[in-house]
């Protein structure tokens, strides 16, 4: 009869399981009433955490509290890492991140990843004053040009890949590398366009030379953990009315223009 008993327990516990699993995310979504939203908080002018009020900023942030909004629920914000990002959207600690994430097919294979909303590429950030001396690829690639990245993400794979001749000096948190190459710790930050222009466009030390020629040309997406078609549908159907009814060119404009 224990027996008995103990294989009815876990059948029920498996029927629970089942049901969560078929219902979906939109449907656990509702039902928590919160959509968990992670970021790094560290990639301005996309999604920073502003350490003086505590409070999350930036297109992506604009654009996380948008999504909860048409969810009909509240967002909360999970800390992630560049480093641990793929991980913890695979473990699902969150249901989306958004952060200036870039669409790549390594992401697709393991993960969802939306359609892109905002257009951008790899370009660097230097110092005003050494400006001329970086007018392509080649003017970076060398022994004596210290380049600096952030782990974990698509700067740190640009930077191995096409910078391998360079010094190339990795540094954990992504926003302080604007400040040290304003400092003169190291020649060049690799970034993408957004984050360059913002950068230069505040700090009169910087300059983003190659802003209007980045060497590649990506977008950014909606990422999520793999497996759910109608969570997937959903979000790029919003995108799709985020840019149809001009709110994504207004958040370029107040963000990245």
């Amino acid at each position: 009869m224990k027996k008995l008993g103990y294989l009815l327990l876990t059948l029920t516990m498996l029927l629970i399981s089942c049901s969560a699993l078929a219902a979906g995310k939109l449907e656990a979504i509702a039902s928590r009433g919160t959509l968990l939203v992670g970021t790094t908080g560290d990639y301005k002018p996309m999604s920073y955490l502003n350490k003086d009020t505590g409070q999350y900023e930036g297109f992506d942030y604009q654009l996380a509290e948008n999504l909860a909004a048409a969810l009909g629920v509240k967002a909360v914000y999970i800390p992630t890492t560049w480093k641990t990002l793929t991980q913890d959207t695979i473990d699902g600690k969150f249901d989306v991140a958004l952060c200036g994430i870039t669409r790549t097919f390594a992401r697709e294979k393991v993960m969802n990843m939306s359609d892109g909303y905002l257009q951008f590429g790899k370009t660097i950030l230097v110092r005003k004053a050494d400006a001329g001396k970086f007018k392509s690829l080649a003017d970076i690639n060398k022994p004596g040009v210290k380049v600096m990245y952030n782990p974990g993400g698509t700067n740190e794979k640009f930077a191995k890949a096409s910078l391998a001749n360079a010094t190339l000096v990795m540094h954990p948190q992504n926003a302080e590398i604007p400040g040290l190459i304003a400092e003169g710790k190291a020649d060049v930050m690799v970034t993408e366009t957004t984050e360059a222009a913002h950068y230069a466009a505040v700090n009169d030390k910087l300059a983003a030379p190659l802003l209007k020629d980045p060497f590649t040309k990506n977008t950014f997406g909606v990422l999520m953990q793999k497996g759910d078609q109608d969570f997937l549908n959903f979000v790029n159907f919003w995108l799709a009315e985020l840019k149809g009814n001009g709110t994504l060119a207004q958040y370029e404009k107040d963000y990245i223009k």
